[in-house]
């Protein structure tokens, strides 16, 4: 009561010290009104000093609400968010809800004491103020909603980029070491452009809060300037009229500016906090676990399906892959062969969603390839390897620390025992400048097999080891519970020991067991070359076989061999050099 009599005496009290006071030649009637105002004012002080109080007793309880409400989340579900919802968002909460109550209840009170005012004064005072602050209010109140809505999703949007650029900024050296970067940049970007456009949909509905602003408080001041005439041909006095203007301008539009901008801004921002802090906790909602925590895989799904693939390098380019259709069941062992330049690293990176096909479909696990970025981790040929402890290295892909035990278990199944001794342990550092191609490949495959992943993708990441250390480290991956390995070979060994072998050669492609596709397919056949075993003594090649699996990697009877891992390609004068089975050099020259 106190705030609304200030503000009915901030223009009646000037009002009567003209007409009955300054313009009546009585100033002392004039100054004595003049006095009342300014005592209006001091009460009014008074009351907003006991608003404050009661506005305390209002929010405290709320406060005090959202902190046992975070707490009791936070304990039961371990979460994260807890000490951020602790230390910013409840207080966020609490300060902007005591800052809508105090906005609302002032523009209640103030537009109440103002029309009042206006009313005493002259009802055609009224007539005039009253219809475009009522419309100023309308309009204002129409646009709440959906202002709120695109304020949410600004700020969410914002959110989305800022969580998406924590995690790609610390990952730069993983993104560039699995060549992850346009794929990166095209997803960041994608986030940038929906916060642009959520900022751009919130700025076009804040053109429609300034035009409410504008008829509520601004357009009376000029209806009461252009009608003044008519105002006062019609028995308003010149006090009436001077008292109506100071109503508008020192109470009407302060008070409407208030409520514009906080319902706009800070009403919306509360919106989102409160949706936040007062979420269902885990278990307490009707909506199953799965919706809540994203995708999960089909439990019948095979674990890698692939439908009418086709890709190509550029619009106009020959397909690299052409009308794929392949499917590999959870816990199968598939080697990748054909001749360089064929597709095989193409294909793996499809699989892992670094590309994306032109037509058809690939899914992992049962869920599209963009959703199963978790379900699927890729090791290259060269093994990226950071420097910092060798535990720190093998547990990068998981989110928590890995225990010691299993970690000393995995790298004794991958072959790491060795290197991990040398260095001095798990918590050794590791300079990876100091380190081979082949310790690099250690690390990362046993990185790699630590990793939640159930498939693995070994694009060559192999190469640089050896043929038994090679056999260690796919039949750990391959033995792993629920695992699926696929294989990119670049030794015939590693084809042999798969469950099935995929052959690539242009838009050809064959698929079986070993001894099927030996059987029934000429381009494996060139691939093996000389390592099918043929009984007959002149079959016999020419050096010691030194392959786990009595398949060497000289070539076969007629041919000269220098003792290292080549594979024939074809015509029996053309083999390879150790790594791949790429580049088709004359045999001649090797001894």
């Amino acid at each position: 009561m106190l705030e609304t009599g200030q503000t009915f005496l901030t223009g009646y009290a000037p009002a009567r010290a003209l007409d009955e006071g300054f313009l009546a030649g009585r100033p002392e009637a004039g100054l004595g009104w003049l006095a009342v105002a300014g005592l209006g004012v001091v009460l009014g002080a008074y009351g907003t000093a006991r608003v404050y109080a009661a506005v305390a007793a209002l929010v405290e309880p709320l406060r005090d609400r959202l902190v046992a409400r975070v707490v009791a989340r936070g304990v039961r579900e371990a979460d994260g968010g807890a000490l951020s919802g602790l230390t910013q968002q409840v207080e966020i909460a609490r300060d902007t809800f005591a800052g809508l109550v105090m906005v609302s209840r002032s523009f209640l009170f103030t537009a109440v004491g103002a029309l009042v005012g206006l009313f005493s004064l002259d009802p055609l005072l009224l007539l005039v103020v009253g219809p475009p602050l009522l419309a100023g209010v309308a309009l204002f109140a129409a646009t709440l909603r959906p202002l709120a809505r695109r304020q949410e999703a600004f700020l969410v949007a914002d959110e989305a980029l800022a969580d998406d650029l924590g995690a790609v900024c610390p990952g730069l050296r993983d993104i560039t070491a699995s060549g992850a970067e346009a794929r990166v940049a095209a997803d960041t970007g994608r986030r940038i452009d929906a916060e642009f456009r959520t900022a751009r949909s919130l700025a076009r509905w804040n053109v429609l809060r300034v035009a409410s602003l504008a008829v509520g408080g601004q357009l009376p001041i000029v209806l009461l300037l252009v009608a003044a005439p008519w105002l006062l041909a019609h028995g308003v006095t010149t006090g009436a009229l001077v008292g109506a203007l100071a109503y508008v301008t020192q109470s009407l539009l302060p008070a409407l500016r208030n409520l514009v901008h906080g319902l706009g801004t800070s009403g919306s921002r509360l919106v989102v906090v409160l949706r936040r802090l007062v979420r269902e906790p885990a278990g307490t909602s009707d909506t199953p676990p799965c919706a809540r925590s994203g995708p999960e895989p089909t439990p019948e799904a095979p674990a890698l399906s692939l439908t009418s693939v086709t890709f190509a390098y550029g619009p106009a380019a020959a397909p690299v892959i052409d009308d794929l259709d392949l499917t590999l069941p959870t816990g199968a062992h598939l080697a990748v062969v054909g001749p360089s330049g064929i597709g095989k690293s193409t294909l793996t990176a499809l699989l892992a969603g670094l590309l994306q096909p032109r037509d058809g479909t690939i899914r992992v696990c049962g869920l599209p390839v963009a959703e199963a970025a978790a379900r699927r981790v890729l090791i290259p040929q060269e093994a990226y390897v950071f420097t910092g402890p060798l535990a720190e290295n093998l547990g990068h892909l998981r989110p928590d620390p890995v225990p010691e035990a299993e970690l000393l278990t995995a790298a004794e199944a991958v072959g790491l025992t060795p290197l991990l001794e040398a260095l001095g342990g798990p918590s050794a550092p590791v300079d990876p400048a100091a380190l081979s191609s082949g310790e690099r490949q250690l690390i990362a495959l046993t990185r790699a097999y630590l990793s939640p992943a159930p498939v693995a993708l070994l694009d060559e990441a192999t190469c640089h080891l050896d043929p038994v250390a090679e056999e260690r480290a796919e039949r750990a991956f391959a033995a792993r519970p629920g695992g699926t390995l696929v294989v990119v070979a670049h030794r015939i060994s590693s084809a042999r020991r798969a469950d099935r072998v995929l052959v690539m050669d242009g838009r050809r492609t064959a698929y079986g067991t070993h001894d099927e596709l030996v059987r029934g397919c000429a381009p494996y056949r060139d691939l093996v070359g000389g390592w099918t075993p043929v009984p007959s003594a002149r079959s016999q090649p020419a050096l010691a076989l030194r392959d786990a699996d009595r398949v060497d990697a000289v070539a076969g009877p007629g041919l000269a061999g220098d003792g290292r891992h080549v594979v024939a390609h074809g015509p029996v004068g053309q083999v390879q050099a150790p790594g791949d089975l790429r580049d088709r050099g004359p045999l001649g020259g090797q001894g």
